[in-house]
């Protein structure tokens, strides 16, 4: 196997033996066996396209098998294995469609096209050919995977904003189109560099969708304080990021008897104003993702994961046969909730039933923690934020976006947001924000100094709060604004927040706790040119390099 997608690229280069997040070799081959069939069919869907024909199925397949992918979502072998064959069969039908409208089908395309390896020996054996390295220029390579990284980001939120109904044809043409681009030898670095950039745009235009698609169905976020200590009723803990499971478990979990607790990065969905009527929804419990092995044992209840964020349990783990997936995630020892069918809810019935069986959850810490600073609620508290930085009360603000992770150096940023001065306020989404959400950073004028805007997602809402910023003080350039960016990532979502902040023209982002190891020098040397891309350094040495008027200890 390799595979060098997320943070933890063993020795910063990629595993080669088993994957750092669990991943094993199997695992690794059937992902890269369905990218490149997902690039076939993309083929065929963006021929149909020129005649107008979109396809409903297609679309759904093709962004269900990038999220997947995604680091952390799905080890379950059998899932993959029926995805392909299912991939097979669908791949089928779109070239009777082509050739039955009439579409010719390119010579050079048909090595992509004409596999029909339906044996999980001939799968592994194919898929040995059409991995990462298959790209033999590492600069060719660097881009392409960029780019597919990019899009696997973009496919996650699609299905979350198409699960609650709403879809861009616009997204798919793109992400289709991007999936056929990374097969063609002729691309100049020029043009792949190029593509890089669309694949940002088509961030901004997905996560747009999503907030519309999250906040006409829940509202928009508010200022909520968050329950961090339990009750006596037996719990499930949903994890991952998918609204609309949440609403369904909700529903069907009410007068039950069953609590219901966020982990990582669900806890955002406390701040919605629908999820407030439901009085069994208690509050947060644990921390970001990797907290998990922990988190999960004295959680004594259910798990339901919604998407990413698994980490494959220990041996000695007692949770395993409690915890469930559904969606894009999977597990082989965990048991799955089908997806919804015939436009009915998925069944959660086996889950809470099981529920009830277990103890409350044990108290592993109190008091709240406050969020909702999405942007119709910045932009309420627009005049407070504007006089702040006017009068100096708010020197600085510090975009402290993006993942958490397991190593050490992700200390980093506990240590920094520590060391800010008090006059400096962090804006955050994603599951980053553990490293320093529970901190005593107190406020500037009522203004929390964390202002959490919610998931991973809600990147989008950082972007809007930092253009109203530059419209209000009647800036010509986002680059202009008291906004320094020092991000954290860990895997694609992430990568396609910093692609879209590339795109909006977002300039001298810090990005750690290392850079992408998929990142050739020829390419890291394009981004730090062109966008003054750059590693974080130690703690003082980025303090006085955000704030060179601050005195460092």
């Amino acid at each position: 196997m390799f595979c060098f997608q997320c943070q933890e690229a063993a020795k910063g280069t990629g595993c080669e033996i088993k994957g750092v997040c669990g991943k094993t070799p199997e695992v690794s081959a059937l992902q890269d066996l369905i990218i490149y069939q997902l690039k076939g069919i993309s083929y065929y869907t963006t021929l149909l396209r020129e005649k107008n024909i979109e396809n409903a199925e297609a679309n759904r397949f093709v962004y269900d098998g990038l999220f997947m992918t995604i680091t952390n979502a799905n080890f379950d072998d059998k899932r993959f294995i029926d995805a392909i064959r299912n991939g097979f069969k669908l791949r089928s039908t779109l070239k009777k469609s082509v050739l039955e409208n009439g579409i010719a089908i390119s010579d050079e395309n048909l090595d992509i096209l004409t596999w029909t390896a339906l044996t999980v020996a001939e799968m592994e054996e194919k898929a040995a050919l059409v991995g990462v390295l298959a790209t033999e220029n590492e600069d060719v390579r660097s881009l392409r995977e960029l780019v597919i990284y990019g899009l696997k980001g973009i496919a996650a939120y699609l299905e979350h904003a198409n699960n609650l109904g709403y879809d861009d044809n616009s997204v798919h043409a793109f992400v289709q189109k991007a999936l056929v681009a990374t097969t063609d030898d002729s691309l100049s670095a020029d043009e792949l560099t190029a593509l890089v950039l669309e694949t940002g745009k088509a961030g901004v235009t997905v996560m747009a969708l999503l907030d519309k698609a999250n906040t006409t169905s829940y509202g928009n976020p508010e200022i909520t304080k968050v329950n961090l200590g339990v009750r006596n009723n037996p719990g499930i803990l949903i994890s991952g990021h998918d609204l609309k499971d949440m609403e369904e478990l909700l529903k069907q979990t009410e007068g039950t008897g069953v609590d219901v607790y966020t982990h990582s990065e669900m806890l955002p969905a406390h701040y919605y104003p629908a999820f407030k009527k439901y009085s069994h929804f208690v509050g947060n419990y644990g921390g970001a993702w990797w907290s998990q092995v922990a988190d999960f044992e004295t959680f004594n209840g259910v798990v339901l994961f919604t998407t990413n964020c698994i980490v494959p349990p220990r041996k000695s783990a007692t949770y395993v046969d409690r915890v469930y997936t559904t969606g894009a995630s999977g597990f082989p020892e965990f048991k799955h909730i089908a997806d919804r069918t015939d436009g009915q809810p998925k069944d959660f019935s086996a889950m809470i039933a099981h529920a009830k069986t277990f103890a409350a959850p044990t108290e592993i810490e109190t008091g709240e923690i406050i969020g909702g600073f999405a942007h119709e609620q910045v932009f309420a508290l627009a005049n407070k934020v504007v006089d702040a930085v006017k009068t100096g009360a708010i020197r600085k603000f510090f975009v402290m976006a993006g993942c958490d992770g397991r190593m050490k150096d992700r200390n980093y940023y506990t240590e920094f947001a520590e060391k800010l001065p008090t006059d400096t306020v962090i804006l955050t989404a994603g599951c980053a924000k553990y490293r320093y959400n529970k901190l005593p950073l107190g406020d500037i004028g009522g203004i929390p100094r964390v202002l959490d805007a919610g998931q991973c997602n809600d990147s989008f809402s950082l972007v809007m709060i930092a253009l109203k910023l530059k419209e209000v003080f009647e800036l010509n350039d986002i680059n202009e604004l008291p906004i320094a960016y020092n991000i954290a990532w860990y895997e694609q979502k992430a990568v396609i927040v910093l692609l879209a902040l590339l795109h909006l023209g977002v300039k001298n982002i810090h990005l750690g706790p290392t850079l992408p190891a998929f990142l050739s020098p020829n390419v890291a040397n394009v981004l730090v040119n062109n966008f003054g891309i750059a590693p974080i350094g130690s703690v003082d040495e980025d303090m006085k390099l955000f704030l060179p008027e601050m005195e460092v200890a």
